[in-house]
């Protein structure tokens, strides 16, 4: 399946704010969910669509509406900061959380929550976690969700790392990637770089 870069003059400029180590948390949660909402337009794109039948104030004329039902999952707690503004554009998607995170020193994923809508296995999910980094959350995610009868699958994510992509594409090459940038790396102790640092910090003022 296909890695998918958003490149987009709005999306350039946001990430440069979120980049900066000045930024403070208000303008950064801001920002990260403004730009989860420009990304929705380009990762929804090919949403099923059925014909029904509306009634302007001139005349009745043919139309469009969702024919998908979507879920949106986010991976705690990071991929919190991203929920609220692609619910702007989904409001009627249903939302479940998956919690995993990173064990500082083995670098391995390590599960503590997971809370889905009783009918996901019926619904497009677009799974969502600002970084991509060593990828072992992101694996984690989506092999919980494909146990949970789910097959229809994206991934979103802001910044992503190239070790974190080749990671993904081989464990769930029908995973579609969609991000606003690929970085360069990981450093050693497995963050990317340049990277936004910790992103769930900046999110919620922890550090």
């Amino acid at each position: 399946m296909s890695v998918i870069e958003i490149n987009h003059p709005l999306i350039e400029h946001k990430m440069t704010i979120l980049r900066s180590v000045d930024t403070d948390t208000k303008s950064f949660r801001e920002n990260l969910n403004e730009i989860a909402k420009l990304m929705t337009y380009e990762a929804t794109k090919k949403l099923k669509l059925e014909v029904t039948e509306v009634t302007t104030p001139l005349m009745k004329t043919q139309a469009y509406t969702l024919q998908d039902k979507v879920a949106l999952v986010p991976i705690l707690r990071a991929g919190l900061g991203m929920v609220d503004g692609i619910l702007d554009l989904i409001p009627t998607a249903k939302v479940g959380h998956i919690g995993v995170y990173r064990n500082e020193e083995t670098l391995e994923p390590v599960y503590y929550y997971s809370k889905l809508p009783t009918d996901i296995a019926s619904r497009k999910v677009i799974l969502v976690d600002p970084m991509l980094a060593t990828g072992g959350s992101a694996v984690y995610a989506i092999d919980y969700l494909k146990e949970q009868g789910v097959t229809d699958i994206i991934f979103m994510c802001l910044v992503a790392a190239p070790d974190g992509i080749a990671k993904l594409l081989n464990k769930h090459p029908d995973v579609p990637i969609y991000t606003a940038k690929i970085d360069q790396g990981l450093n050693e102790n497995g963050y990317i770089y340049p990277g936004l640092g910790d992103c769930g910090d900046r999110i919620f003022g922890t550090k």
